[in-house]
């Protein structure tokens, strides 16, 4: 004997849910959670609450990956990875006048 909602046509009967979708790995999303990664590092040490995925992709929203790839090396030059990340994706910092503004610091600091 068939269930009454098998004859009511008010109630769709269900249907098996769609297989689930592979994984789309890129190299762009492989670069967000290694900056995920690091900087969640530093943020937890802070005291900081860890970034979420959806917020470092609004933050490199508008970098190519190409230059991803910059980014990456020169963090991991610098002895603080999460201080050198936030002060080159800045960009006011990249500006001819705030590029003067810091030499003509570094030439004070440094000048004998």
């Amino acid at each position: 004997m068939e269930h009454i909602g098998a004859h009511i046509k008010l109630f769709p009967q269900k249907k098996e849910a769609p297989a689930a979708k592979p994984l789309k790995i890129t190299e762009r999303g492989e670069m967000m959670e290694y900056f995920l990664k690091k900087l969640n590092q530093a943020r937890v040490r802070d005291g900081l609450a860890p970034m979420t995925m959806g917020r470092m992709a609004r933050l490199l929203v508008a970098i190519p990956t190409e230059d991803l790839y910059y980014l990456k090396s020169i963090c991991d030059q610098a002895t603080d990875f999460s201080k050198k990340f936030w002060w080159e994706i800045h960009p006011k910092n990249h500006t001819p006048q705030a590029i003067a503004e810091s030499q003509k610091k570094f030439k004070k600091t440094y000048a004998r």
